[in-house]
């Protein structure tokens, strides 16, 4: 596609660069002078990425991220090796992206004691979970590490993809705790489907969590799930006993036979 085609607002056909604008339309200038809620999507990404290539303006790179993603949450749940594939964008412009979003998402954190969030409740959790979960089109899997005050270390990304056993194996989960020396964690996965309702890999997982913490002395709080329609804790069930959740899913496989 031709830049000079391309529907970019305040980009004037040809080779142009965002210097080549008057002063009041060029995007730094317009957020300096009016304010960032004063900009549009594809102007704020021009201010985070700075400059465009040879022979393309910075807004037309922002326009063909918006285009290629089509919209923000798209762009923030992309990929580094996903944003850098777009033209004028490459590694160094994708991180800068990444790191932009990560930010973004650590201010929904509620803060405490230094910053680091308490995790005292399902609420608590939740808060910090759901803006990472909610909308992914695949089921993730991640670990809140707690100090023994039950302070958030931090998240750690576990799994990706279809929740099985052989997916998702305790190894993964604790190795990360023991590197942050984790007194305790709380795991958490989305499901895309919407329905927060736990399935029978999900309690078999939760068994086997709950075993292998007790093994290490390392607590799982908690198995939370998400969904469009709401968040299901199995300890609130009652299901984060060792052996519980397993001695579950044995008995429906048995009134099935």
């Amino acid at each position: 596609m031709s830049t000079a085609t391309l529907p970019v607002a305040g980009v004037p056909a040809g080779t142009l660069t965002v210097r080549d604008l008057p002063p009041d339309q060029r995007p730094r200038e317009r957020l300096a002078q009016l304010g960032a809620e004063a900009l549009s999507e594809q102007e704020l990404l021009a201010c985070l990425l700075g400059r465009g290539v040879a022979g393309e303006s910075v807004l037309v790179s922002a326009w063909r991220l918006l285009a290629a993603f089509g919209t923000l949450r798209g762009l923030a749940e992309a990929s580094v090796e996903q944003l850098s594939s777009v033209h004028g964008i490459g590694l160094a412009k994708a991180v800068q992206l990444k790191a932009a979003v990560e930010l973004a998402r650590r201010l929904t954190l509620p803060a405490a004691d230094g910053g680091r969030p308490v995790i005292d409740s399902i609420d608590a959790a939740t808060a910090v979970l759901r803006p990472r979960l909610l909308d992914k089109r695949k089921e993730h899997v991640v670990a809140l590490l707690l100090d023994a005050r039950h302070r958030l270390i931090r998240v750690s990304p576990i799994a990706v993809g279809s929740l099985s056993a052989s997916l998702v194996h305790p190894r993964e989960l604790f190795k990360e705790a023991i590197i942050a020396s984790a007194a305790a964690v709380l795991v958490a996965h989305n499901h895309p489907s919407g329905d927060p309702e736990p399935s029978e890999h999900d309690l078999e997982l939760t068994g086997r969590l709950v075993e292998a913490g007790a093994l290490l002395g390392i607590e799982v709080l908690d198995h939370l799930i998400i969904g469009a329609d709401g968040v299901v804790s199995l300890a609130a069930r009652g299901l984060m006993t060792a052996g519980l959740a397993v001695r579950r899913v044995t008995r429906k496989a048995r009134r099935r036979e």
